[in-house]
């Protein structure tokens, strides 16, 4: 594997990361930004699979949807499968919050799902590539 592609995941991953982290800061506010945070939960997951696909040396189209992205992580390694579920719940938060025709906000306990499956996914695929390539993490 090339640096120039290590250093493209590198930054996906830290773009992930942010993600999640800003995700957190936003739902830890006293009045908490919720529907932005969803959205950051929603960031970190389709990031850490973009960034998966990069080391994989696979394209991928711009997309935000998570779970298209983890089935197509699942050809090159099937243990992907497992975030299935993640993906799908993730998925509709790229949009669903984002807009004023929102049916609603997301509530504490949507975005408490969101924020494990995104640190699901995110962890997922740091271990796999810490596996895969513990020299090059």
């Amino acid at each position: 594997m090339d640096e120039a592609t290590l250093s493209l995941a590198r930054e996906w991953f830290a773009k992930a990361a942010s993600d999640l982290a800003s995700a957190r800061k936003l739902a830890a506010e006293p009045d908490p930004i919720l529907d932005t945070a969803i959205y950051h939960c929603q960031q970190a997951a389709e990031k850490a699979v973009k960034a998966f696909l990069v080391l994989a040396d696979q394209r991928f189209e711009k997309t935000h949807d998570v779970r298209l992205l983890v089935e197509q992580a699942s050809a090159f390694e099937p243990r992907f499968a497992q975030l299935l579920p993640d993906g799908e719940l993730l998925t509709p938060y790229a949009t669903e919050f984002r807009y004023p025709d929102a049916p609603s906000e997301p509530t504490a306990e949507e975005f408490g799902e969101a924020v494990r499956s995104a640190e699901t996914v995110l962890q997922f695929v740091l271990a796999l590539h810490l596996e895969l390539a513990p020299d090059k993490a």
